[in-house]
């Protein structure tokens, strides 16, 4: 055996941000200090070590000299105190509304998981793996997101099975909520996969049929919606690119919702937009 030294490439800031969290969950379950195998600051290293990718949870047991049913009870209690930090739908739309945001950016992903046998049936009556994306050709959970024209992630939604359409995801998650907020002047902006979301989300209008053109008018406002769309659609690629453990589930997928919306309190915590501990 050789031992070596690796470092955390996250802040001290952070990692204290997250200790306190869990300080305070321990404090609220009258958890008796000295009782638990790790301390608060050691049990953050570890959930932000997962989160940056390292999937191998028996391994960051043995690193913190914990057990393995230990060691997935101390990251899913992290998971969870951080996924309730983060914003739900009104919060997010208020603060944009608030913060004088022109409009906001509605957008979806595929997170790939491991094989899941589920079965469901289609709308055509067929049965089908639930988890399946005949789209992505790949087993994922399907995310829904919001984001400001910057980029900058504002909600996550929770997961819906990877057979799910953008728009039928939407529907179910999210578009109430922005009906309302674009009666208060917030507009949405979308790809052609929610054509048809409705009043105030606005998408590309599509190719005619028979090999006709758009009318020039037609092609300005697709050209403009794309400009004012690409910077904010890096909103998922942010946490993603950040939080690796989003690049490939290996937990139940029913997990991936509180996971990304954990991520998107440590994006925000990165970028300086928390609001205050609640």
């Amino acid at each position: 055996m050789i031992a070596h030294r690796a470092t955390l490439d996250v802040s001290r800031a952070l990692v204290h941000h997250l200790a306190r969290l869990l300080r305070n969950e321990r404090r609220l379950r009258g958890t008796p200090t000295g009782s638990r195998a790790l301390s608060p600051f050691r049990q953050a290293v570890l959930v932000l070590r997962w989160f940056r990718g390292e999937h191998d949870i028996p391994k960051l047991g043995r690193d913190h000299r914990v057990s393995r049913a230990t060691a997935y009870r101390y990251l899913h209690e992290g998971i969870d105190i951080l996924a309730a930090q983060a914003p739900d739908l009104h919060e997010a739309l208020d603060r944009a509304h608030t913060e004088g945001l022109a409009y906001v950016i509605l957008d979806g992903t595929l997170i790939p998981i491991d094989r899941c046998a589920e079965q469901t049936t289609s709308v055509k009556g067929e049965p089908i793996d639930t988890w399946y994306s005949g789209k992505a050709h790949q087993h994922a959970g399907n995310l829904q997101a919001l984001s400001a024209p910057g980029g900058l992630p504002l909600w996550i939604a929770e997961v819906e099975p990877g057979s799910v359409h953008d728009l039928t995801a939407a529907r179910a998650q999210v578009l109430g909520a922005l009906y309302a907020a674009v009666a208060r002047g917030l507009p949405t902006l979308a790809d052609s996969g929610y054509d048809g979301a409705g009043i105030g989300i606005h998408t590309p209008i599509r190719q005619p049929e028979g090999n006709q053109i758009l009318s020039p008018d037609n092609r300005t406002y697709n050209r403009l919606l794309r400009a004012l769309r690409c910077i904010g659609e890096r909103g998922f690629a942010l946490p993603k690119g950040r939080w690796r453990t989003l690049q490939h589930i290996t937990v139940s997928p029913s997990r991936i919702g509180a996971i990304a919306r954990a991520a998107l309190v440590l994006t925000h915590f990165e970028h300086s937009y928390l609001p205050a501990i609640r």
